[in-house]
């Protein structure tokens, strides 16, 4: 395979004083063995000694922006106005990917089948012990007939192809800890994708993200969620939506 023949992986880092996790997020990326990646951060004005530790990095790095933002869907917006890869993702500055090769696995599953979407799994670990997995979240059970029930594939581990991101446009500023879920609404439905799920853990993200703290922004994310299926036009209703934590218990008793 001759180097233009190669497909480029756009890969877009939101960061906001993310010090204490930023250079594990950013040395994953650099360890990757896939050849052409974009490597973009997006910092919201940091007042922690983040942009120090992106420095380090500057070679690695494609792009780097680092002014206040309107929120997280808003430096994401602007990760993907400046994302020319063929392939467009995000990777959290607390999150990393599970081993070297996930950028060659996606970028060959993704060529040889022709797809436009392919998600893998995220797997979760305690700040104390990045090693020890603790939950594994499984993009298997995603199917978009499912998004009335609230489901969606592993947002780290979602690889959409630059057609698709085309398509789909900017993340809603408006919402506050769904957006990602809305963004993927508008990706699948009534929109029929060629997708696989590629059964593996691509992504380590930490326990703790702005849509998993408290019951207070429990409440609020499914309240965003039920708005996003309303929004796009997915038939659905709060029963429907809180019938998923069952599902999600019984998984944690048999992981």
């Amino acid at each position: 395979m001759v180097v233009s023949d190669i497909m480029k992986i756009s890969i877009i880092t939101v960061s906001y004083n993310s010090a204490a996790t930023l250079e594990r997020s950013l040395q994953s990326v650099a360890e990757q063995d896939w050849p052409k990646v974009e490597h973009i951060v997006i910092d919201g004005g940091s007042t922690d000694i983040s942009m120090e530790i992106v420095e380090r990095y500057h070679s690695q790095l494609a792009h780097v922006v680092s002014e206040p933002d309107k929120g997280i869907y808003d430096a994401m917006n602007k990760g993907l106005a400046l994302a020319s890869g063929d392939i467009v993702c995000f990777l959290n500055a607390d999150d990393l990917y599970a081993h070297s090769q996930v950028l060659s696995q996606v970028a060959m599953q993704m060529r040889e089948h022709r797809l436009d979407a392919l998600m893998g799994d995220v797997g979760f670990f305690h700040e104390q012990n990045p090693q020890r997995l603790i939950r594994r979240y499984r993009s298997d059970r995603f199917h978009p007939k499912r998004l009335a029930w609230g489901w969606m594939p592993a947002h780290p581990a979602l690889f959409l192809s630059s057609a698709v991101v085309q398509r789909v446009g900017r993340f809603r500023t408006d919402y506050r800890i769904a957006g990602d879920f809305e963004y993927v609404v508008r990706t699948f439905h009534n929109h029929t994708l060629r997708y696989q799920h590629l059964p593996e853990v691509l992504v380590r993200m930490q326990t703790g993200g702005v849509s998993t703290n408290g019951w207070r922004s429990k409440v609020l994310l499914n309240q965003e969620v039920l708005r996003a299926c309303r929004e796009n036009d997915v038939q659905t209703n709060m029963f429907k939506i809180l019938a998923k934590y069952p599902v999600k218990a019984l998984e944690l008793l048999f992981k």
